[in-house]
Parts: structure tokens; sequence; C-alpha cells
């Protein structure tokens, strides 16, 4: 299968920020959603988006939360859980009754590193809420994405994808042992996946998908779940408790890490593009897996070939409409 994972040399690296990305582009006139946008690199995509002149919608679980998070931003909040099926529904109406376009949705909430637990539904908290419940906001926004003439859904995924492919036959750890980050890396690959097969359904309509590594970036709430002795080990933070800031490394500022999303949601250097993984501002190059095998955790050094796989895309898209009890949608041509 001939790849379309190549770099096209964007100009911006490990140490560009949303600030660098989005400097000269004007969003007035379009409307973004960002989920987990009020915390972390969400927080900064938001305040960059905004700052370029677009409308922003966050949804969030917790209004007062983000209203405190999000002040001095003007931006709209609305209630939505990405566990709850209901919530995500409602929310999606609200906007779909509003009759207007989508132009950029960005699915920036995450959890990770959290004990075996499961949703109401029985289905792994990883999975659910960093695949199904955006899996499912992104199906019910199709109408509002379809009607932009120009959308862009981005996914922001992780070089963890690497630690595991999607595991079809067990996916919520029914069957086999659990191990944190294994179910992480496993919804992180989910990610990848789901925008290949957004791209594929959607490009007829102009809606393009892309997925993305921001970087190793301590303190955006994916790091609650490890102790300062587990992160100190890691080098990712010093002995005074501070993060350590390496781009070369892709230790990056909230900034930095939030450079890449902003870069596929709004860079012209992507328009006829889609589908692609992306790290540093720039497609990452196809990995091999046993290249990946030796690397560090922190490193972006491309995608794996099991998460750009088209075949385990569209297998990944049949199986979620199946969990979540949703009509089968078929490729638009």
């Amino acid at each position: 299968m001939l790849t379309k994972q190549i770099p096209i040399g964007s100009g911006f690296g490990a140490a560009s920020t949303a600030d660098d990305v989005i400097k000269g582009i004007d969003l007035s006139g379009k409307i973004a959603i960002v989920t987990g946008g009020y915390s972390g690199i969400g927080l900064e995509t938001v305040r960059a988006l905004r700052a370029a002149g677009a409308r922003v919608i966050v949804p969030t679980r917790d209004l007062g939360k983000a209203a405190a998070a999000l002040v001095g931003i003007d931006v709209e909040i609305e209630t939505m859980d990405l566990l709850d099926p209901a919530s995500i529904d409602a929310f999606a109406e609200k906007f779909l009754a509003s009759r207007q376009p989508l132009h950029i949705l960005v699915n920036s909430a995450g959890i990770g590193g959290a004990p075996l637990t499961r949703d109401a539904r029985g289905y792994e908290l990883h999975f659910a809420t960093n695949h199904l419940g955006h899996f499912q906001l992104v199906r019910r926004l199709w109408p509002a994405l379809r009607q932009a003439n120009g959308a862009r859904v981005v996914a922001v995924s992780a070089w963890a994808h690497s630690r595991s492919p999607l595991v079809f036959e067990d996916p919520n750890f029914e069957h086999r042992d659990y191990i944190p980050w294994m179910a992480y890396g496993q919804s992180k690959t989910a990610n990848i996946l789901f925008a290949v097969a957004v791209d594929e359904r959607g490009k007829a309509d102009g809606i393009r998908a892309f997925s993305l590594h921001p970087g190793s970036i301590v303190g955006t709430g994916l790091s609650k779940n490890h102790s300062p002795e587990a992160l100190r080990a890691a080098g990712l933070i010093d002995e005074d408790g501070k993060p350590i800031i390496d781009p070369s490394r892709n230790m990056k500022t909230v900034e930095q890490g939030a450079a890449t999303s902003v870069w596929c949601a709004t860079s012209p250097q992507l328009d006829g593009m889609g589908g692609v993984y992306c790290d540093n501002s720039d497609i990452a190059p196809l990995v091999h897996e046993e290249l990946a095998a030796n690397q560090f955790g922190s490193m972006a050094l491309g995608v794996m070939p099991h998460a750009v796989d088209p075949q385990a895309a569209t297998r990944l898209w049949s199986l979620s409409e199946q969990l979540l009890g949703l009509a089968p949608s078929k490729p638009a041509h």
C-alpha cells in the first residue's frame, strides 16, 4: 500500500508554538468546537483559535471548572459528558438546531493511565472516553461538518499508540489482563484509525480528518495517575518537581504541545490532504514496528503501520457503530 505518511517540510518543528503555526491565518466567520478545551493543550488550542477570530464552543462535564479556566477568553461553554450518550446527543442536537456550519472539530479531551474502570455500558474507560464518545460526537455533528464545505476533524492521539494495536477481539479488556498504558495505547490507536475512516467517508463532502502526537507535556491532566517519583524516573520532571522542557526529545510546553493540533485544524499547507497522522506540525513518517520497540515513549518518531491500516479503520468504524447501537453508515463516493 502506498502510504500518505510523507512529511511535507512544513517549516515548523518541535519547538514551534500554537501562535507560530496560526500566524497570519484569519478564522473570522469560522466556528470551532474543542473537547477538553478548558485544560492543557485543549485550552491553548481554544486560545489560539479564538485569537485568530474563530467562534469557539467548549463542551464540558463541569461548567464551573471550565468557566474558571477560560476566564478572559471569549468562548461559549456547553454541557457534555463523553461517557454519557444522551448528553452527547443533546449537545449535538442543540448545535444542529442553530443550522450553522461546523468548520473545525478538535477532539482534545482524553484520559490516560487510569486503573480498570468501566462506564455504565460496561465499556473500558479509555476506549469509551477517548474513542467512543468522540465517535458519537462526530457522527451526530456530521450534517454541520458537511454544511461547512471544507471542515476539519482533528483527533489528538499520542505516540503511545505504539504500545498497542486495536484488539478487535477484546477492546474492553474482558478476556485479557488489564494494563493501564496498553488500554491508553489502544485508545490512541483508535483515534488515528478513526481519523483515517472519517477522512475516507468525508472527503467527498469536504470533511478532512487528521490525527496527531502533541509531544510529552507534564501538567495536562494525563499525569495525574502517576506519582512524582514515576514522573521523575521517566525523566519528565526534575528534582524540584518542575517539568523538563526539551523539544528535541519532544518534551514540550503546553504552547508547543498545542501547535500540531492548531496546525492540523487550520494550516493551508494541508489543503486537499487528510487521513494522516502528524507530529511536530508536519505529516509524520511511517515507522517500522521493530524500530519503535527500541524507542522511548516520549519520542515522536512517526506512526505505526497498525494505526493507519484502512481495513482496520473500516473495521473500527463498524465496531463503534455496533457498540453504540448506531445504524450502519456507508462511505460516500
